[in-house]
């Protein structure tokens, strides 16, 4: 992977469980897991109608060097682009260098 195309840093964010502390109740919120650079790249736009509304998803891959510790679970942050990771991480070739995470915007 060259890495003059990883050029935007990306936050990887996972969910954790947070307590409040007025009422001391737990909650679930989004914590700064990692910061790595990356590329991303829209791949597809389209609208569909679902209920009587039109819901916009864009399909967005972003590519980060390889790291194991990276899950479904989690979203990335791009400048103000929140993304929703929709698949397990990829390895393309196998190799261990890099990872494609297909993702999804989040209204």
């Amino acid at each position: 992977m060259r890495a003059g195309l990883l050029r935007r840093k990306v936050a990887i964010q996972k969910l954790v469980e947070v307590k409040d502390p007025l009422s001391g109740e737990l909650k679930k919120d989004w914590a700064d897991f990692a910061t790595v650079w990356g590329s991303i790249e829209d791949l597809a736009g389209r609208e569909f109608f679902d209920a009587q509304q039109v819901n916009s998803e864009i399909t967005t891959r972003v590519k980060i060097r390889y790291r194991k510790d990276i899950k479904a679970t989690m979203r990335i942050i791009c400048d103000d682009r929140v993304l929703e990771i929709a698949a397990p991480p990829i390895d393309p070739d196998g190799r261990k260098r890099e990872l494609y995470l297909l993702c999804k915007g989040v209204s």
